[in-house]
């Protein structure tokens, strides 16, 4: 049996600690993303079959020398079977395949698989009312067009003043490489916009494409790994392994991976069994209409990819079990800028148990946020992952100043998670644990990124996402949370609290069980001369609800065991702030570690005998 083709895998997160590094809690600093590689020829139990861009199709491809398709290859190959492509770029798309196979590069050539056509027949077209405007205007007859409308739950009423409604439609057009925005009329065309005639199958820019490489999507999907019969073929239940290839410029989706999804709470064992083992890496996903990758299926790995300039989710994440998602690059979502969506770098949605996020770079995503573990996920575990410019930074607080928001890590209406040896940099939130409960955060560096745990009344009632909040902890189960053995530093011109927990005033008398059970042995760093807050703190103390605590002593006094163990700094520990090095110089003036449950150390394989603060062990 093949390397990539193993079955039978026992459905534990056992099973993936076994390729984690957890010893030492922090970011491994990388490599991150796609590395170069040099493929061997690989020994497989089937067939190895040779597609180029120029390939036949009539060609068998069995032979280097006379390489067939790619479309052919996937319409002939069977589990066992491996594809090897050439370097060069392949046009194409919506192909589909149901088979346990190999795909990767032919030794180390870099195969590019686009969704786009080569835009090379325009012609100067401008209507007469806008001669005055525009001296040129260039137009392309286009028949592969993607007009689309936002999801039914979207509200044009609340939303629809920032997003119109063309921003909906999924096609994307692209000048030497650069991706231009889409406007709804000529008015708004520039050097950065396109604007589409649907009705007449029309597209418009006012840059001269002469000389320049212009590309149109032309497909809706990219790959779709299916469970139905699709060439003659009977699917087999078990994902491929794909390695070393760049997929870019899909209308919809790039990468599908079929799947059920319940549209109610369901048990483990109902979900994530229509395709297991899939295997991403060395891969890219970019810029896709919607969706980088969508997929379903326990065992789902996916490592050292990158996926970028997409437009809702980079990666979807769906009713699965023991996922591995590792030394990855998501950054760039959201690059239409559509409000009322809740976009995510990464979303993993709807019942999902023990995904591992670990050791990932998580950047630039200013309307976007990092990675949500949404709707009735059990122990997740976000490790070791270095967050970044994740929200705006620069929008004022306030004291509801919760939802919405671009967090870090966001976890919500889900139940069970570790969050340990991440560094947070200038985020909105770097963590927003909203209507969960059981969320251990512990030795983390947080700089200029405030923590949140929140927590509201959805759920009393009818919900809007219906069934979604039936999946997660009830309203009076939201609770459980520990913080401790963190770093919190704000700078000079950070003037948020550096941690909040949150419930709404007139919650106050009912949930009277603090959100955060363990707050200790953290440091708290404030630079900022104006006296901001340490933590503000939504929990009825005496008459009040909304506490703001400005000190140590403050959050000692708040709430019994608040506080312990806990110190106030007012210089920077780290190496070189400068050059963002935030190891430690030394744990003089820092506060005194707990140590760490042996329970919570056993599910993420770390040493419970080298208790310390923040994300870096001082050596």
């Amino acid at each position: 049996m093949p390397f990539f083709q193993l079955k039978g895998r026992i459905a534990s997160i056992w099973f993936l600690l076994l390729s984690v590094s957890f010893s030492a809690a922090q970011p491994s600093g990388g490599p991150y993303g796609p590395q170069a590689q040099n493929y061997p020829i690989p020994e497989v139990d089937g067939t190895v079959y040779y597609v180029a861009p120029d390939g036949s199709a009539d060609a068998e491809g069995t032979q280097l020398q006379s390489p067939t398709t790619i479309e052919k290859a996937i319409q002939k190959v069977e589990s066992g079977d491996a594809i090897l492509l050439r370097g060069g770029t392949y046009r194409t798309g919506d192909l589909k395949l149901n088979q346990s196979i190999l795909m990767q590069p032919y030794l180390d050539e870099q195969p590019v698989i686009k969704g786009s056509y080569l835009a090379d027949e325009w012609v100067n077209q401008v209507p007469e009312r806008y001669k005055n405007r525009f001296p040129a205007l260039w137009a392309i007859q286009w028949k592969h067009l993607f007009p689309s409308a936002p999801d039914d739950w979207w509200r044009e009423e609340s939303a629809g003043r920032k997003t119109r409604l063309h921003k909906f439609n999924n096609d994307m057009v692209f000048i030497d490489g650069r991706m231009l925005q889409s406007t709804d009329w000529f008015e708004g065309l520039t050097e950065d916009t396109f604007y589409i005639d649907y009705e007449n199958e029309m597209v418009y820019i006012i840059t001269d494409p002469t000389d320049k490489v212009v590309e149109i999507t032309a497909f809706n999907l990219g790959l779709v790994v299916t469970s139905q019969q699709v060439h003659g073929k009977k699917a087999d239940s078990q994902g491929p392994t794909i390695r070393g290839i760049d997929f870019s410029q899909y209308a919809f989706h790039i990468l599908e991976v079929d799947g059920y999804f319940p549209n109610e709470k369901a048990a483990e064992s109902e979900m994530g069994k229509v395709i297991v083992g899939t295997t991403i890496e060395h891969c890219s996903f970019t810029y896709a209409g919607r969706v980088g990758a969508f997929v379903f299926g326990d065992h789902f790995t996916m490592r050292h990819c990158k996926i970028s300039d997409t437009s809702t989710e980079g990666l979807y994440v769906f009713s699965s079990a023991d996922v591995l998602l590792e030394k990855n690059i998501f950054t760039r979502n959201n690059v239409e800028e559509i409000a009322g969506y809740y976009p995510a770098a990464v979303k993993i949605f709807n019942q999902t148990h023990r995904i591992i996020c670990n050791d990932n770079l998580i950047i630039d995503l200013p309307h976007s946020n990092g990675v949500w573990y949404d709707v009735g996920n059990v122990d997740g575990v976000f490790t070791n992952n270095w967050v970044e410019n994740v929200g705006n930074l620069e929008e004022a607080f306030e004291n509801d100043h919760v939802w919405p928001s671009q967090n870090g890590f966001f976890f919500e209406i889900s139940q069970g998670a570790v969050v340990s040896g991440n560094v947070f940099v200038n985020n909105d939130h770097s963590i927003l644990i909203l209507n969960a409960s059981d969320v251990q955060v512990f030795n983390n560096t947080f700089v200029n990124s405030m923590a949140c745990f929140a927590r509201d009344s959805r759920g009393d009632g009818a919900d809007h996402f219906g069934w979604h909040v039936t999946t997660g902890p009830g309203v009076d189960e939201r609770d459980g949370h520990a913080f401790f053995n963190n770093l919190m530093v704000g700078d000079a011109d950070f003037e948020r609290p550096l941690l909040l927990a949150w419930q709404p005033a007139d919650m106050c008398e009912r949930l009277t069980t603090p959100s955060l059970e363990t707050l200790r042995s953290n440091t708290y760093i404030k630079l900022n001369s104006n006296d901001t807050q340490l933590m503000m703190l939504n929990q009825k103390l005496g008459n009040t609800c909304t506490s703001k605590l400005h000190d140590i002593d403050a959050i000692r006094a708040s709430i019994e065991g608040y506080g312990t163990d806990s110190v106030e700094g007012d210089a920077l520990p780290f190496v070189s702030p400068e050059l963002k090095r935030f190891e430690l110089k030394s744990m003089q003036g820092l506060s005194v570690p707990m140590a760490i449950p042996k329970s919570t150390a056993k599910a993420i394989s770390i040493d419970t005998h080298l208790p310390y603060i923040g994300a870096y062990l001082v050596k």
